[in-house]
């Protein structure tokens, strides 16, 4: 009987045992989520992109002639004094080579250049020596006219041939430069470009001043050459007067005003900086993406707030991060963004109450794309799922995840 006892006892505490275990390991367990209480601080709205900057009023000098460059020193960086300082000089083009036929035809003309100018030379020479002898002859009428011997009219006639041989004598002389420059004219034709290159002393060429004071920011054309007239030179402007410029989508575009407020990002130096919008252009245009995704695009202008003296190392066309400002608040009650989903036609949460998780239906209003602000709902401090899945469900038990 004793051994019938201890036998019963045995298999009795056995059988508990297991049935301890059974509802041990079928016994519903909390589910580990991330929990994270609804806080009040700051917060920020914001639209942005990647951004340039660029100087607000850059001047392109061009050719103003046609002619040829002298290579131009001035590199990006340079000072420029305006009205004074010479950023480039077109001197006057060299004669091309001239082609066999071109070229006979221009020793014809010496040729005859030459020819002309010798009988110009005999011209002048017969001009002379009839001058000469009219002069010697009004002499001799001159005195028979004061003896007696010959009329007052021999004497006119004596002195009118000697103004006609004087006035013959100052053409010939007219005709003979005439002829001379006929001449220089008809060599200079023949004369290669190397023979112009060595005869030219000084450059007469049309000096090119900046019409600005700043610094040059970028040379388009720098080797000597030739170059037409309108033909962009160099770049010029003041760095210590920059803009911004950003490209947002339309949908972003629509939302932002002159006056707003922007935080420039990643732009090479420490800290933040502070612009303000200027200007939304009111023409957008067509941008591709990086994805091959065609996007209405629009231009947002901002000046630069922040003292020239943080920023100082920017230069015209240096890429920024913009955030222009459509919202803020010092102190709102907010949770995470991830911690909100769709329930029907609201937005809804779960909330830590007692261990489990219970589904709450809250105001949202302004959202970012990592917090949004709870309007009515929910209280501060209370704990809310952060990364609700699938497995979370009203009602079921919860805890936090260590």
């Amino acid at each position: 009987m004793i051994t019938l006892n201890k036998r019963v006892s045995i298999w009795a505490s056995i059988s508990a045992l297991v049935l301890l275990g059974l509802v041990f390991a079928f016994w519903p367990r909390a589910l580990a989520v991330d929990l994270e209480p609804a806080a009040m601080g700051p917060m920020i709205l914001t639209v942005g992109d990647e951004g340039e900057t660029r100087v607000v009023d850059v001047f392109v000098i061009s050719a103003p002639i046609t002619g040829r460059l002298r290579r131009i020193e001035s590199e990006p960086g340079d000072a420029v004094d305006a009205g004074q300082t010479i950023v480039a000089e077109i001197e006057p083009v060299a004669s091309g080579l001239l082609d066999p036929r071109t070229e006979a035809e221009a020793e014809a003309q010496l040729n005859a250049a030459i020819s002309a100018e010798s009988l110009a030379e005999s011209e002048l020479e017969r001009a002379e020596a009839e001058l000469k002898f009219a002069e010697s002859e009004l002499q001799r009428a001159s005195e028979l006219a004061k003896n007696g011997t010959i009329s007052e009219r021999d004497r006119e006639a004596s002195e009118r041939a000697f103004e006609t041989s004087r006035a013959a004598m100052g053409a010939a002389q007219a005709n003979m430069e005439v002829r001379r420059y006929e001449l220089a004219r008809a060599r200079a034709h023949l004369m290669s470009p190397s023979e112009m290159t060595s005869r030219r002393s000084d450059c007469e060429c049309v000096n090119i001043t900046s019409p600005v004071d700043g610094q040059v920011l970028r040379v388009h054309r720098e080797s000597a050459g030739f170059v037409r007239a309108g033909e962009d030179l160099i770049d010029v402007g003041n760095p210590g007067r920059l803009e911004i410029v950003v490209d947002l989508l339309s949908t972003d575009a629509v939302k932002v005003t002159a006056g707003n407020d922007a935080l420039i990002e990643n732009w090479g130096g420490e800290g933040l900086l502070e612009a303000r919008v200027r200007r939304v252009e009111p023409f957008g245009f067509t941008k591709v993406s990086a994805l091959g995704i065609e996007e209405q695009r629009v231009n947002v202008v901002l000046d630069i707030v922040s003292p020239h003296e943080e920023w100082q190392t920017l230069g015209h066309g240096y890429q920024v991060d913009v955030r222009v400002v459509l919202w803020q608040a010092d102190e709102v009650l907010k949770v995470p963004l991830t911690a909100l989903f769709r329930n029907g036609g609201d937005w809804a949460l779960f909330v830590s109450e007692k261990g489990k998780a219970v589904r709450r239906v809250v105001d949202v209003g302004h959202r970012t794309s990592s917090e949004a602000q709870i309007v009515s709902g929910l209280s501060q401090d209370e704990l809310v799922v952060v990364y609700p899945g699938e497995t979370v469900d009203d009602g079921i038990r919860i805890a936090a995840r260590q």
